[in-house]
């Protein structure tokens, strides 16, 4: 019979557990209290609060014309449906504590409240990145660069686990593939 793997604080295996604090510390050491790097980390992670920088990004694609309006609209949905998952369904089902900081931050930071997994940000970010990189090919590396930025900024401000941000990636890049098979953008094959 085999073996459960011992499980740790907040019940998950010891290697991710690892794999979090060698992150953590990896990273710590190469960018955690450098001016530039906070300033862009701790932006990236309020930027991505509330799906902000994506709902912007969408917006501003939305004036072009009435139908990259109606592609900002069900972009908005399926954001707002991919939120309702992760924050209200996923999270509620993870009880994990979130990651203590190690020093004090050198900016603001709104702490929230919820279950530290998956990472809500990476997932908005993922799936914005997925869906805003299918309407706008040629700046799909922009929308994954800046996906990678938010996504890594809650390891930054210590807000999450690694274990979370990968886990949010994930969660995003299948809601938004399962999203496009499912619910078309207007004009695409097998839309009416």
């Amino acid at each position: 019979m085999a073996r459960r793997p011992r499980r740790t604080r907040d019940n998950l295996p010891d290697a991710v557990d690892r794999f979090d604090d060698a992150v953590d510390a990896a990273w710590g050491r190469i960018f955690r209290g450098h001016p530039v790097a906070d300033r862009v980390f701790y932006l990236a992670s309020e930027v991505g609060d509330f799906s902000v920088l994506w709902l912007l990004i969408a917006a501003a694609q939305g004036l072009r014309s009435d139908e990259d309006a109606d592609a900002s609209l069900r972009f908005s949905l399926l954001l707002l449906g991919e939120s309702i998952l992760v924050n209200q369904g996923l999270k509620r089902l993870v009880h994990r504590p979130r990651p203590q900081p190690t020093e004090e931050r050198p900016l603001p930071l709104r702490r929230p409240l919820t279950s530290s997994f998956p990472s809500g940000h990476a997932s908005s970010a993922a799936a914005a990145a997925h869906l805003l990189g299918r309407r706008s090919p040629h700046l799909r590396p922009l929308y994954w660069a800046l996906a990678a930025i938010v996504a890594t900024s809650r390891v930054h401000v210590q807000v999450h686990h690694a274990s979370d941000v990968v886990a949010g990636a994930v969660v995003g890049t299948t809601y938004a593939r399962l999203a496009d098979r499912w619910i078309p953008p207007a004009g695409s094959r097998g839309h009416r």
